[in-house]
């Protein structure tokens, strides 16, 4: 480019103003530190892996207990005097654990470009493998923060979810993974004895809530969705679309016990929505109904998920932890006895056993 070309370009530009310079500065500083700070919080993260992954890798084996904790005790003693309080007793055991749930670096690599070292701690208590790789992950997609992701273990969203997935067969229109059961609608704030229409408003008014509640890939679309079809109309309550599964899903609000008769209603809806609504690229529309009761045997027996329809109860009360602990180890046994008398489910490699569910006192020295 020669210099008269230089020149002009030059003086095309807009004058800038001191406040506009400065603004572009600033965002310039801004991005950089954040990514300074991104890249900060993943080297500390897989610092303290390496740091527990090399004290495990000495002091493994029964026999050698002893001889380890006296290891520890003195590494925290020296690093502590060198590095802070980063390096304490506790600190150390800590990262020795991490390093032990979270083995393989391939896997923590990459999680530790998109969560701190405080996330991880929050998964540590978590007792399964999947459970803590599902909230691991869900925390990325989401970009949940450690205040949120200790609410999505303390509420058993993974447990939930593997309920859900109890119920569906092989023959299954409706994928894996996609529900919870139950659902936790404590965040809705109802008063006693509402109606259908009460529980709908304050759906709306909490809708971020709620979609947070059911999962990654939920947009909200419509609230009483009219359908026509001769002369006659139809309406259901909520619709959403998926944008991972690429599909609409049907939400029915229903105050009391599911009944079979909410089977064809919910059949037409998603036919409807197919015929009509339904875009090139997408998937058949699924439809969940949501009730405050619902007999599994019955469910099962009509064959639901055949027809693309899920079903869950929902609590508008959160119950104390080791209610609702007990609460969910009751549904899943009952859930599982199902399971072991119907011969056409997909093997889950004992996947569903619910014996994972997340401790909050410290064990660190476990």
């Amino acid at each position: 480019m020669s210099k008269s070309r230089k020149e002009l370009i030059i003086q095309e530009e807009p004058q800038l103003s001191e406040s506009q310079i400065f603004e572009r500065v600033a965002a310039i500083i801004e991005t950089r530190k954040s990514r300074a700070g991104a890249y900060a919080n993943r080297e500390v993260t897989l610092m303290y892996w390496e740091v527990g992954q090399y004290i495990g890798s000495i002091t493994l084996g029964g026999e050698r207990a002893e001889y380890g904790k006296r290891i520890v005790a003195t590494l925290a003693h020296k690093l502590t005097e060198r590095y802070g309080n980063s390096f304490e007793r506790s600190k150390i055991t800590r990262m020795v654990k991490f390093a032990r749930l979270f083995p393989d670096l391939e896997i923590v690599a990459p999680l530790a470009h998109q969560l701190c070292w405080s996330h991880f701690q929050e998964l540590l208590p978590v007792k399964s493998d999947e459970a803590r790789i599902y909230y691991a992950q869900d925390a990325v997609d989401r970009r949940l923060g450690t205040k949120e992701l200790r609410r999505q273990i303390a509420r058993k969203a993974y447990e939930r979810r593997e309920i859900a997935n109890v119920g569906l067969t092989e023959q299954s229109a409706v994928p894996f993974n996609v529900f919870k059961d139950p659902y936790l609608l404590d965040i809705l704030s109802l008063k006693e004895n509402f109606l259908e229409a009460d529980l709908e408003k304050a759906v709306l008014i909490e809708l971020e809530k709620f979609i947070l509640e059911f999962g990654h890939g939920f947009t909200f679309v419509e609230r009483q969705k009219r359908m026509v079809m001769d002369g006659d109309d139809f309406t259901c309550d909520l619709l959403f679309f998926h944008r991972i599964l690429r599909r609409l899903v049907v939400v029915e609000l229903k105050i009391g016990k599911f009944i079979p008769e909410y089977k064809g209603k919910m059949e037409f809806y998603l036919k409807w929505l197919d015929r009509y609504e339904r875009k090139e690229g997408e998937h058949e529309p699924i439809g969940l109904i949501l009730c405050t009761k619902a007999s599994r045997s019955q469910i099962e027996l009509l064959e639901l998920d055949k027809s693309g329809i899920a079903v869950a109860e929902y609590w508008t009360n959160l119950p104390p932890k080791a209610v609702l602990e007990e609460k969910l180890k009751s549904i899943m046994s009952e859930a599982q006895e199902r399971l072991s008398r119907r011969k056409s489910l997909p093997i889950n490699n004992g996947k569903n056993q619910i014996d994972y569910f997340y401790e909050s006192k410290d064990d660190d020295d476990d």
